[in-house]
Order: structure tokens, then sequence, then C-alpha cells
């Protein structure tokens, strides 16, 4: 964690795109992201460093996600084009409430289609191997990242049977 940053995930990010287009058996050229924890920031800083390529970015019990740092998740939400879904746990110190208010701001003044929830559920909630593992809460979420990408993706995941 120490060694990385949204900014150098979102560079890394060309690279994984590149790869992607030399793929004969990836269709489209639009993508979807989804991070857990840390993660979340870093979804947030590859779609906006290349927003005609996300179509759709989640965040569960995403961390740090608006702050002063120049790194900061929010400060690349400006040029994003995807629909957002910002998944949040209550209580959870690395996303409180002022921090929270801080990211709907810049989502709402770069006109980013975005929805947000607060889960009744831990930090780390999504991670089966987590102690605070949180299976209802896990379900729904899932449910809402299917939703956003079944939205979002051409051809993207199918509803269950």
């Amino acid at each position: 964690m120490a060694t990385t940053d949204p900014q150098k995930a979102a560079g890394d990010t060309d690279a994984i795109l590149a790869y992607l287009d030399t793929r004969a058996d990836v269709a489209g050229a639009t993508v979807g992201a989804v991070g857990f924890c840390m993660g979340g920031g870093m979804a947030l800083a590859a779609a906006g460093r290349n927003p005609d390529r996300f179509a759709a970015v989640a965040s569960f019990h995403g961390g740090n996600l608006a702050t002063d740092a120049p790194t900061s998740p929010h400060r690349f939400v400006a040029k994003l084009r995807a629909e957002v879904t910002i998944a949040a746990a209550e209580n959870d110190g690395s996303y409180p409430p002022a921090m929270a208010e801080r990211l709907e701001e810049a989502l709402t003044q770069a006109g980013v289609r975005y929805s947000t929830r607060i889960y009744p559920a831990a930090h780390g909630w999504m991670m089966p191997d987590f102690p605070v593992y949180d299976a209802e809460a896990a379900a729904q979420g899932w449910d809402a990242l299917l939703a956003l990408f079944r939205r979002t993706l051409p051809g993207g995941p199918r509803a269950s049977a």
C-alpha cells in the first residue's frame, strides 16, 4: 500500500487497456472497473484517466476517496464519463461522512451519473475471507455491481436464471 497510489494505478491501467486491445476474444472498447478498499480509488482514477474507455466504475468499502492529497481519487472525477456506484460501510474510519460529502460534491459538479449507498456492515464486508464478511450485504453489493455493468456495458453480464 505504501508504494502505490491512485495515479500510479491509473498509469498501469494504460498497459492493461493496450493489452485488451490486442485480444481478438475481447469485444468492444469500453470496460468497467470495480475496486475494493484502496482499489476503489484506483478504479476511479483509472476511469478518470481513460474516460473514453470506462463506462462503469464501482467502489466497495473504498477508503480515502476524497482527501487533500494531490493524487486523491476525487480529483480524477471531472473527466469521468462512466456511471459510478459508491458502496460504503457504515462507521468506516477510512471514509467518514465529510469525505463522502466531498466526493459526492465532486461527482455532482462534474455531472457524473452516480449512486451511493451506505451498507449496514463493516469495512471489508464484501470479502468472504475477512472476519467481517456479511453474506447478505455482499449479495446485495454483487447484485448492484452486476446491474451497473448490465446498464452500461454492451454485452455485459446476463441476469442469472
